[in-house]
């Protein structure tokens, strides 16, 4: 078999990875999809009790749709946003099932090493030419090697969560505590509830994440009044964090901001603002948050703590590939302006394909969530749209690949009107000729889920 006649590979089996296998067999492309866990949408399993804000249309692939419907498959119907657990039982997993899909599923599959055949990452001759090796980890610890022609690594974010560190970084009694840590969202009204129920809790972030954790444990305080529920911000005010409320063209996203509003003008949960955690201490059975130091510093005692402070991307398995990504996100070189948080909301975003994707090793491209870095502003429909044009290119078809479209709504943090059709030949166009970036209000996404998470917009 020559490198051409080889599969792609697509690392990560979440809603992006399976839009990214999706199109590729359209066009003629045997895809490889390696997941990490014993069932596809692993990462959004882990946030199934999170309601996304965004309606069903924009969760779903146009491919992966009509892959779908050629088996009867119809959109849910209603109103309401999906939640995690609806996404992977009415989508990902009818989309897994699909004959022109299932048979390249390979489930239970870590990836930990992608390269060259016989290539370190320094031998540069004839390396362009040699397929690319993936060895995975299999649950009972053997491992497994696979040839693709190209990769894409779909795999997320969900997996490397950030330290509680106000800089980003591991904080004294991190490590010792962390029995009382929950990253993410915890299932507080169901699966977890006894273990908040009753006790001090904590919330690190300014997320969707964070504000879906707070209304949840204001849930369980008004049910075991016991509850004490404090929110700690790195800002000086949250209302970037609260949104822009009925503004909000995605009126879930907005009640979201309403409502932790509301709880806090309650006093139902305690706010700490500027609050930049330094160290934890135990403080008997308990311990205690201190932010600041020396004469600054302030103290919360806490049961137990929920840290929602985003993700990273996890490039360990890829040492041996030619990366080049931007210096504070960690996204792809040429994306990173176009996404920087500390420039544009999610709606401000400017579509982006292949090109903005790419990095110095020929076929090897990191799209969704992890595409992204550490930019929280993550939308599925961006992820599915790199997917179709990553896709287009690999079949060759560079006009089409080329062609970006994105459909955005008006999230009422930028100036797009609703439901305008942005195209651009390349982002790089499209950001000389559209909105000026907005100050972000709040991220998009959930810890990645990529279509995921914080209260997650986007999928993994």
């Amino acid at each position: 078999m020559t490198a051409a006649q080889l599969p792609v590979a697509v690392i990560g089996a979440g809603p992006v990875g399976l839009a990214a296998a999706a199109h590729l067999a359209a066009r003629g492309i045997a895809p490889l999809v390696l997941e990490a866990g014993n069932a596809v949408g692993q990462a959004v399993r882990n946030w199934g009790h999170v309601r996304m804000f965004s309606p069903w249309a924009m969760n779903v692939d146009r491919e992966s749709v009509r892959l779908l419907r050629q088996r009867g498959w119809t959109m849910p119907a209603g109103e309401a946003p999906p939640t995690g657990a609806d996404l992977v039982r009415d989508y990902l997993e009818p989309l897994a099932a699909h004959p022109v899909l299932a048979p390249h599923l390979h489930l239970g599959q870590r990836v930990i090493g992608v390269g060259r055949l016989d290539f370190d990452r320094v031998r540069s001759a004839g390396r362009d030419e040699a397929p690319f090796q993936i060895v995975a980890r299999k649950p009972d610890g053997s491992t497994v090697e696979h040839l693709a022609r190209a990769v894409i690594d779909a795999s997320g974010t969900w997996g490397s969560p950030n330290p509680a560190g106000a800089g980003g970084m591991p904080v004294a009694g991190e490590a010792e505590a962390q029995a009382r840590i929950r990253k993410g969202i915890p299932d507080v009204l169901g699966a977890e509830r006894a273990r908040y129920a009753g006790q001090r809790v904590l919330v690190l972030g300014s997320g969707h994440s964070a504000i879906n954790a707070l209304i949840d444990l204001a849930r369980l305080a008004q049910a075991e009044p016991a509850t004490a529920v404090t929110w700690a911000i790195r800002a000086d005010s949250p209302a970037r964090a609260l949104g822009n409320g009925a503004a909000d063209a995605l009126p879930a996203r907005g009640a979201l901001g309403q409502s932790l509003s509301q709880l806090v003008a309650d006093r139902r949960i305690a706010l700490a603002t500027g609050f930049k955690l330094r160290r934890i201490e135990r403080q008997g059975n308990a311990y205690r948050a201190v932010s600041g130091a020396n004469g600054d510093a302030r103290a919360i005692d806490f049961d137990e703590m929920v840290v929602a402070t985003g993700f990273r991307p996890d490039v360990s398995f890829l040492s041996e590939i030619r990366l080049a990504t931007h210096p504070w996100l960690e996204s792809a070189l040429a994306l990173g302006p176009l996404i920087d948080p500390n420039v544009h909301s999610c709606g401000t975003v400017r579509p982006h394909g292949h090109r903005e994707l790419a990095h110095p090793e020929q076929g090897f491209t990191v799209v969704g969530m992890k595409s992204y870095g550490r930019a929280p502003t993550f939308l599925l429909a961006t992820g599915y749209e790199q997917v179709r044009s990553v896709a287009d290119a690999l079949a060759g078809d560079m006009a089409a690949a080329d062609r970006v479209e994105l459909v955005l709504p008006e999230t009422g943090v930028c100036g797009i009107p609703a439901k305008v059709r942005v195209k651009a030949a390349s982002a790089a166009a499209a950001a000389a000729s559209c909105c000026t970036p907005a100050t972000p209000q709040g991220v998009c996404c959930p810890p990645k889920p990529e279509l995921a998470p914080t209260a997650p917009c986007c999928g993994a």
